[in-house]
């Protein structure tokens, strides 16, 4: 590693909603000749299998009010004030040229830090609604990069369209050719965010079965739910005769939407991205308690563009779900249609563009203290 190159410190949260994005920055920017930190806490550290080696992960102490009793929220402020200081003490040491954060409330120390040493910073949203922790720093950032547009941003800040970066693993697979439904074997792909959906779990087993035998008998389903949902789910299927791969997380999410007839899915916007990127059908839930119902705006673009069908997890029952699994399934035209629809929706080139605002960025910082 050239120590000389300039740093870029990525700031994400615990989920795939936000390391994703930042994974793929990450891939780029070390493309491009620069170095890169993530700075995370130990939840966030889980979600970092598929970083590249080269990056160095760097846990931060944080903490949220959303979770633990009374103790625990007494402490939040004390464990962020102990991850800001020790964020400030790293970048005082290894001073980055630009620190990105993509959300989170792991995000806020290094953000924090980067605020008060000046640093050029930049935040990035994924959905169609800031997260609590970027709409704190949308206002105290030089760029605001938008994933879903439009995005609700706050009075007086502005916000670019960039779209959401996608993996290495997702591009590879961009605009992969759709073999539309018929009467052979069938894909379903059932995704429930990266921490799966019960939702899901209770009610897509059931709609397969509900489907006609003609088209049950050729479905093999992959179905992503909760560990402590997995028995259940792998029993409802093999109750049904169908042949299901239940697993808490598939790593291998891009090789098996581009296998996909069908996606049954949140609407999170790396999967929304995921799903345009590859272009696939797609039947998207939106979690009913996403903060101001924002992965209904995450897949309002699928959905006007005709790639995806949504339904309202209120509305979300087995027998309203098979009938608009049929109306992917007995249409392959229609399918095919959906599946170009997506591909319309796409920005694989996400990456690049806010990578090419990173740099700009860091470019005029240089400009700017250049004229001191």
């Amino acid at each position: 590693m050239n120590i000389d190159a300039p740093l870029l410190v990525i700031a994400a949260g615990g989920t795939g909603g936000h390391m994703f994005p930042a994974q793929s920055l990450a891939e780029v920017m070390l493309r491009r000749g620069w170095r890169v930190k993530l700075s995370t806490d130990a939840r966030g550290a889980r979600y970092t299998g598929g970083f590249p080696h080269s990056v160095e992960i760097e846990q931060i102490a944080s903490a949220t009010f959303a979770r633990g009793g009374l103790l625990a929220k007494a402490m939040v402020p004390f464990r962020i004030l102990g991850g800001v200081l020790g964020a400030l003490w790293r970048m005082r040491g290894d001073r980055p040229m630009a620190v990105v954060g993509f959300g989170g409330y792991p995000a806020i120390p290094a953000m924090a830090a980067a605020t008060m040493l000046r640093l050029p910073r930049m935040i990035h949203e994924q959905n169609g609604v800031l997260g609590r922790v970027n709409k704190l720093f949308a206002p105290r950032v030089d760029t605001v990069a938008c994933g879903t547009w439009p995005t609700e941003l706050p009075a007086g800040v502005t916000g670019s369209d960039v779209g959401n970066p996608v993996r290495a693993a997702v591009l590879e697979r961009a605009g992969a050719g759709y073999i539309a439904p018929g009467d052979y074997p069938m894909s379903l792909l059932v995704m429930g965010g990266s921490q799966g959906a019960r939702v899901l779990s209770d009610v897509v087993p059931a709609a397969v079965t509900l489907l006609p035998e003609a088209v049950r008998r050729n479905i093999r389903v992959s179905h992503q739910a909760r560990a402590e949902d997995g028995d259940r789910v792998e029993e409802a299927y093999a109750a049904a005769g169908i042949d299901a791969d239940v697993q808490p997380f598939f790593q291998d999410v891009p090789r098996r939407i581009s296998e996909a007839q069908l996606v049954i899915s949140r609407a999170g916007a790396s999967s929304v991205a995921d799903l345009s990127v590859i272009g696939r059908p797609s039947i998207l839930i939106p979690f009913a308690a996403a903060t101001a119902d924002h992965q209904s705006a995450n897949a309002r673009g699928l959905v006007d563009a005709g790639a995806a069908i949504l339904i309202p997890e209120a509305r979300l029952d087995a027998q309203a779900l098979a009938e608009q699994m049929m109306l992917v399934l007995d249409n392959p035209q229609g399918a095919e249609d959906m599946a170009r629809a997506a591909l319309s929706c796409g920005r694989p080139d996400a990456a690049q563009t806010l990578a090419d605002m990173v740099e700009a960025l860091a470019e005029t910082s240089k400009t700017r203290k250049g004229k001191r």
